[in-house]
């Protein structure tokens, strides 16, 4: 299984982190409104295979079912979601938010020997399973030959 990732910011995020190193990882957080800002990220993903299945677990912590959502098109499964920002009471302003919020797409080429319409997910606990059956091996079939 192949892992297909695209990060449209990837040069400035590399600019980011040579900044941080100069002068902390606090630098430019300052610039934006910290309770309102959201930055691109991506979920973590375990893959797993065994005999029988592929098996992925993406973390999902603080989301919802109706947040998110998952997909199967021409052999590319796709995980897309939404993580909202948890506004504080009145009153109350953040001073520090490490948490990222946001839009997300993960999106993962499946190999052609699976079976599509036996793939299964459950969530529990934050963490998204998401079973992938394999198809089984063609087998060689052994042809008689006659003899004339």
């Amino acid at each position: 299984m192949q892992l297909v990732r695209w990060e449209p910011f990837d040069g400035f995020n590399k600019v980011q982190s040579r900044i941080n190193d100069l002068f902390g990882d606090g630098f430019g957080r300052s610039w934006d409104n910290a309770a309102t800002r959201s930055e691109s990220w991506y979920p973590a993903v375990d893959i797993l295979e065994s005999k029988e299945a592929y098996l992925l677990r993406a973390e999902l912590p603080g989301m919802k079912k109706e947040d998110f959502n998952l997909e199967v098109k021409d052999g590319t499964l796709t995980l897309t979601g939404e993580r909202k920002a948890v506004k504080p009471a009145d009153g109350v302003e953040y001073r520090s938010v490490e948490r990222v919020n946001g839009k997300f797409v993960r999106s993962f080429t499946l190999p052609e020997t699976v079976k599509h319409d036996g793939i299964q997910a459950t969530y529990k606990d934050g963490i998204l399973e998401i079973h992938i059956p394999k198809a089984e091996e063609a087998k060689p079939r052994q042809i008689d030959i006659t003899v004339q």
